[in-house]
């Protein structure tokens, strides 16, 4: 007969089943309470982020100085909370897991940064007026640049790992709101790591590159949208200037008819004859063709020390929208006939001049006030803190790119985005790229637009990053007959008036190889070629006005697969829409 006690087995399985949900109520309420005072802790980190950005540009380090302190006091608070073992143990869990991780990835970064990077910035601050640069009077003050090095360093150092830290975060795995707020952290990080790594360069470069050890000279070269390159556009105009103790002079202009065709072509890379043959070699406007901008920029001193002498300490090349964003710092500019506004001046230089002013060798003579307008403006009449800003604008976009003939300063600029070359994929980052070249021999593509998108994940068995452009001519039907003969080149290249025909090369991971190709779902002929160590794949498309075509690879291999994919491409009058979408297996 039972004595109606239960048998010890089952009586140790509910007590431990009574003990593990007890525990587990515990732990949720642990991680609850503790979440929430995380939440509340980066809540008042973000708050109080936006005061002391305000404090900084209003020079109040007073006032900095205590919200620096509320900041690295919630970070760490949030950090502390978020980072012991039963946190970590939830961030395990599927699911769930992801948030868990998540939140205490976003409270290390938050740390992170207002422990090493806040603290110097703030000693710079006190000792630099960071928001102009030491620009004053058409003139930088290099003497300080010294003192401001080695802070700025390690506040680049850092906030560079967080940069990378964040983009490692997997938020398609978390809840929405927590989603969001990891989207706005990893933008607000990527700007500071910019701006401040630009400022990091700038107290390396500037002191010898402004002639603060001797006079130094550079090219600049103006691209134009319009007619893309793969750095940007053709080589319009280009321009001397001059640098002595911080200060910068225009010396001479000259325009792409003052550099005549070259019988033999100069030196060039196996990479870009591969898929340029030798037009930039031979040609001044084709040499922003070239992808690595190390090539490039000697190719453009080259050719300048050959038709004006004298010697070239290194090239700046800029295209069309940097005018843009340097005018909502100078204001309005007049050249020619036309007064532009930020608003209008890419349509003026890029359309209406086309429209109104059939002569090229006028059009040259009214691009060359423009550019002498612009930069005088931005010499003497600009707000030095907003100059800055555009500049740094400009870079973000890419369409600043700078050489140096010195190797001590190349080598600081090559491995920025400055630098104009293509990244070496790391652990945490692979890069893949669309380059366009324009071959209808007008001004066109200032109706074409691309669109990108990246995925990543495995396709028969193998890690596969696959890369997809569509690419659209929207210009009017009529185009033919509705545009200026010089825009559509009027069929004088073999083109029919109104279409463009452009060279879309994309390439992949280093160490990958292509192991899909199509073009709107069919094969077809296409270049090949190799940069630095990643495959490239060249098409040539033809499109009447209205038509658009999509080309998708897929590339296999070392690199390939990784989830976190950047996309750096040609830039454009409009920056081309770029998504990461989920894998579908073309092949």
């Amino acid at each position: 007969m039972s004595d109606g006690r239960l048998p010890v087995r089952r009586r140790w399985i509910g007590w431990t089943i009574g003990i593990f949900v007890a525990l587990l109520v515990i732990a949720i309420g642990w991680v609850v309470v503790r979440g929430i005072g995380a939440v509340n802790d980066l809540q008042q980190v973000a708050k109080d982020s936006s005061r002391l950005k305000a404090s900084i540009a209003a020079a109040d380090l007073d006032g900095a100085e205590p919200i620096a302190r509320s900041i690295a006091h919630h970070a760490q608070s949030a950090h502390a909370l978020t980072s012991d073992p039963v946190w970590q143990a939830f961030g395990v869990l599927p699911w769930i897991g992801p948030n868990f991780r998540a939140v205490s990835e976003v409270a290390e970064i938050a740390d992170d940064v207002a422990d090493n990077a806040l603290t110097p910035l703030l000693s710079v601050a006190g000792e630099f007026d960071l928001a102009g640069l030491g620009f004053a009077g058409g003139a930088i003050d290099l003497a300080p640049f010294a003192a401001i090095e080695a802070p700025l360093g390690e506040a680049s150092a850092t906030l560079s790992a967080a940069q990378q830290q964040a983009l490692r975060i997997d938020d398609d795995a978390t809840v929405r709101p927590l989603a969001d707020a990891v989207k706005e952290m990893r933008s607000t990080v990527s700007q500071a790591a910019s701006a401040i790594g630009a400022l990091h360069g700038a107290s390396v470069l500037l002191p010898t590159m402004l002639g603060g050890e001797g006079p130094r000279n550079y090219v600049l070269a103006m691209q134009n949208n319009a007619e893309l390159r793969s750095s940007g556009g053709i080589i319009g105009s280009t321009a001397l200037l001059h640098a002595e103790n911080g200060k910068i002079t225009l010396q001479r202009q000259a325009s792409t008819p003052d550099f005549p065709v070259l019988d033999a072509p100069l030196p060039l890379s196996d990479t870009t004859v591969a898929l340029f043959e030798d037009r930039p070699g031979r040609y001044l406007q084709n040499i922003t063709s070239i992808p690595d901008f190390s090539e490039a920029g000697p190719t453009i001193a080259a050719r300048w020390e050959g038709r004006f002498g004298g010697t070239v300490d290194g090239v700046i090349a800029v295209d069309t929208v940097v005018a843009a964003n340097l005018m909502k710092a100078t204001g309005d500019i007049t050249f020619g006939s036309f007064t532009a506004t930020p608003e209008t001046i890419v349509s003026i230089l890029l359309s209406e001049i086309y429209a109104t002013i059939p002569d090229p060798r006028i059009q040259d003579e009214v691009f060359a006030q423009a550019a002498s307008a612009l930069f005088g403006a931005a010499l003497s009449g600009g707000d030095p803190q907003a100059l800055i800003g555009s500049l740094a604008e400009s870079s973000d976009q890419g369409r600043i790119r700078i050489w140096s003939a010195h190797e001590d300063e190349q080598s600081v600029l090559a491995a920025s985005s400055l630098g104009g070359t293509v990244p070496s994929d790391t652990a945490d980052a692979t890069y893949v790229g669309v380059l366009l070249n324009d071959t209808t021999g007008g001004k066109m593509d200032y109706y074409t637009a691309a669109s990108i998108t990246t995925a990543v994940g495995t396709c028969d068995g193998e890690p596969t990053t696959q890369l997809r452009v569509t690419w659209t001519n929207d210009a009017p039907a009529d185009a033919a007959t509705s545009l200026p003969a010089y825009v559509t080149a009027n069929g004088w290249y073999g083109v029919p008036a109104g279409s463009v025909r452009t060279l879309i090369a994309l390439y992949g991971p280093q160490g990958a190889t292509p192991s899909h190709i199509d073009r709107d779902g069919a094969e077809e002929g296409v270049q090949t070629a190799m940069l630095d160590g990643r495959p490239v794949v060249q098409h040539e498309v033809l499109l009447a006005p209205g038509e658009s075509t999509t080309i998708t690879i897929e590339f296999q291999g070392t690199g390939a697969g990784e989830r976190l994919t950047q996309v750096l491409h040609t830039p454009m009058i409009d920056t081309p829409k770029t998504t990461r979408e989920k894998l579908l297996c073309a092949s």
